[in-house]
């Protein structure tokens, strides 16, 4: 019962100090809703492939920054889940292996990637590097990325 009444002085003691530590944060930051910009959302990859479900396991979300010399292009790859890619500097042209078909996105350009089907991307801007930030919804065990038969891994 003492200890009971020692825990109750020492809250009150310190209830005041929270609150107003709290409402000084409040003052201090306001609270207000961001302000979004839908960069993509899709069920599909970039060359029309609806997406299927993703593979079983304990979901692992990862994030890249990838850096490619202007001019150049990465080897034929495939991914096995969806992912999306925003064009940070520079222009990207995707182009699958099978058809040939060829998309290009610019800087402040997000796009979705196809899943199971190579393809490679090639920086194709004239005057400078192509930089992307690549987000994939995988799992532990899942590859980000899969060369085609005798190529290079994409990074």
């Amino acid at each position: 019962m003492r200890k009971s009444l020692n825990s109750l002085l020492v809250l009150s003691l310190f209830a005041p100090w929270v609150v107003n530590a709290a409402q000084n944060d409040s003052q201090k930051y306001p609270v207000e809703s961001g302000e979004k910009q839908v960069l993509v959302q899709s069920d599909h990859s970039w060359n029309g492939t609806i997406y299927k479900s993703y593979p079983q396991g304990t979901p692992q979300l990862t994030v890249i920054k990838l850096h490619i010399e202007k001019g150049h292009a990465l080897p034929w790859h495939k991914h096995v889940t969806p992912n999306a890619g925003y064009v940070v500097q520079g222009q990207l042209t995707l182009e699958d292996q099978k058809t040939g078909e060829k998309k290009v996105y610019k800087q402040g350009e997000a796009f979705a990637e196809s899943v199971n089907q190579y393809h490679r991307g090639i920086a194709t801007d004239p005057k400078q590097d192509t930089v992307l930030v690549l987000t994939y919804a995988g799992t532990l065990a899942t590859p980000l990325s899969v060369p085609a038969p005798g190529e290079k891994n994409e990074y």
